[in-house]
């Protein structure tokens, strides 16, 4: 699911990165809401606030949420500049890079919020920066078809896409359809799962920011598992390559054995 790109992507390779990383965003979403009481998955509400911050002609106060949206984009652009640099590595999952930065950033955060050197606003600019880059780079590898840290655009284009089933002339391909609102609504649910196992770990079981650590262990699993499917996916090819090259083998000595045969 971090390996194929373009022609090669399929619909369930969309799937599974989407249920993976739009869980951790809900992780990320609730944890930052509960710590920080602050959005640290998108950045339309802390737009919102510096807007009105400034008009209040409070602008040294509106400057920490132009900070948050900074963070987020930086995260995007940060992301992209990895994968463009990388790309041409044919031995190197590109995608891999930023997923492994987003795990130690998350994994900075929780250790740090152990520690007397908390600065919130700092957190708060960390994980926007993880949910920039995570964004991005499942926006590029899934040629923008999963986007997974906020649902304000993906339950703009469930509804378009649920709308399009009531006129099948104008839309035939209602497979291609059902198919993206299925992925739509994984998005959403896991998203909501992600947000609630959260809660749980935060509040429930006091583990605070250290939830933020689930998010991290689902992340490496995800690579893990990846890779590893891909090598018995390599293994299963050679091993069926070996096995017509050994019956052309057996083919052509018996029919040399026939033709020698008086």
């Amino acid at each position: 699911m971090f390996k194929h790109q373009g022609k090669k992507r399929t619909v369930q390779h969309n799937l599974r990165i989407a249920i993976v990383l739009s869980f951790v965003a809900g992780i990320v979403n609730v944890s930052g809401i509960l710590a920080f009481n602050e959005l640290t998955t998108n950045v339309t509400g802390h737009f919102a606030l510096f807007i009105r911050d400034v008009a209040d002609f409070k602008v040294w106060k509106g400057t920490i949420y132009f900070l948050y949206i900074f963070s987020f984009l930086f995260g995007s652009f940060s992301s992209n500049i990895l994968i463009e640099t990388f790309k041409e590595n044919k031995k190197l999952n590109v995608f891999v890079i930023p997923t492994l930065i987003e795990c130690v950033i998350l994994s900075g955060v929780a250790i740090m919020s152990n520690t007397s050197q908390f600065n919130p606003e700092l957190m708060v600019c960390l994980l926007l920066f993880a949910m920039g880059l995570q964004n991005s780079f499942v926006t590029k590898l899934s040629n923008a078809v999963v986007r997974t840290t906020h649902l304000t655009g993906l339950f703009t284009d469930l509804g378009i896409e649920l709308s399009h089933l009531f006129f099948p002339k104008t839309h035939p391909n209602r497979k291609e359809i059902k198919s993206t609102i299925k992925l739509r609504l994984y998005i959403i649910a896991f998203f909501f799962l992600g947000g609630l196992s959260a809660g749980f770990f935060y509040s429930t079981l006091e583990l605070k920011l250290n939830t933020l650590l689930l998010g991290v262990a689902i992340l490496l699993l995800s690579l893990y598992y990846d890779d590893m499917r891909l090598k018995f996916i390599k293994v299963k090819r050679r091993q069926r390559r070996m096995r017509k090259y050994s019956n052309i083998i057996r083919k052509r000595a018996r029919l040399n054995f026939y033709r020698k045969k008086p």
